[in-house]
């Protein structure tokens, strides 16, 4: 069997960390946590990275990780510019000197914005002081929507702003896999912190757009570990977007939008971002 026609595989890496969100109120101390999960494809030879993570541990877990399957790593692919998915862009091409890091120029622009001072300052090292890849290294604007390996493509779907602009999921024709993002969540709260209801309702728009692709298997990169990589995690997605709408629209308070959306789900994992969401949701624009 040649290079070109070898079937392609995936293998999932899924690392737990501390939420972003540290003010929410009591109750929910077991689920305080949230998981990043990386996808590798690989053939014969060669594999592609999608997504990296936030901490310079974390990523030289990766590193290692990838290095257990013993294939030239080709490419790096960031699904969108979210700082814990990008910051470890350095330690990757560093240890992959072959491997290209590229994403869409949108992806490109929100990476830069998040690991450039003063954002990586006020943001991401003052919650995990000492722990963030630096300086930064930034991945490359892809200059087409398909790139391949060995032979397979592999195909950018544009998802526009799902939990923040430039958001964007890998397909994989060949094993039917959609490597979602943040597009997807799986069994974990939704990142609601950059949203307002329109955007939410364009998110839900770009879950029906993957489903269209009819894949057997969706990687989301937050997913609770002991889940699936299940499609039906699209409908799931899009509606824990309709209830908060709905429920925004029902409550008054942050408390309230928040206890009502957790009577809902009272069993995902990092009730941070809910809360987060639910604080953005009812601050009055400035």
């Amino acid at each position: 069997m040649s290079a070109a026609t070898a079937p392609l595989r995936y293998d999932t890496l899924s690392v737990r960390r501390s939420g972003l969100t540290r003010d929410l109120p009591p109750g929910t101390e077991e689920l305080q946590w949230v998981v990043n999960t990386a996808a590798l494809i690989f053939g014969e030879r060669d594999a592609v990275l999608v997504d990296t993570f936030l901490t310079i541990e974390q990523n030289q877990q990766l590193i290692d990780w990838v290095k257990t399957h013993d294939r030239n790593l080709t490419h790096v692919y960031i699904t969108h510019g979210h700082g814990d998915h990008a910051f470890g862009v350095k330690q990757l091409v560093e240890a992959f000197p072959g491997a290209r890091a590229v994403a869409i120029a949108a992806a490109v622009a929100k990476a830069r914005f998040e690991g450039t001072p003063p954002y990586i300052d006020t943001f991401w090292t003052s919650r995990f002081p000492g722990q963030v890849p630096q300086p930064q290294v930034f991945p490359e604007a892809l200059d087409s929507d398909t790139f391949t390996l060995e032979g397979h493509p592999l195909k950018v779907i544009e998802t526009g702003f799902t939990d923040t602009d430039g958001s964007t999921a890998l397909w994989v024709p060949d094993l039917r896999l959609i490597v979602a993002g943040d597009v997807a969540y799986n069994g974990v709260h939704q990142y609601m912190g950059e949203t307002t209801t329109a955007s939410r309702e364009e998110w839900m728009r770009a879950t029906d757009t993957l489903a269209a692709l009819d894949p057997a298997l969706v990687v989301a990169s937050h997913k609770n570990p002991d889940l699936p990589d299940d499609p039906k995690i699209l409908a799931e997605t899009k509606q824990y977007l309709a209830d908060f709408n709905r429920l925004d629209a029902e409550t008054k308070t942050q408390a309230e939008l928040y206890e009502a959306m957790l009577a809902l789900y009272p069993n995902r994992a990092n009730p941070g971002s809910l809360w987060g969401g639910a604080k953005k949701a009812k601050t009055p624009v400035q």
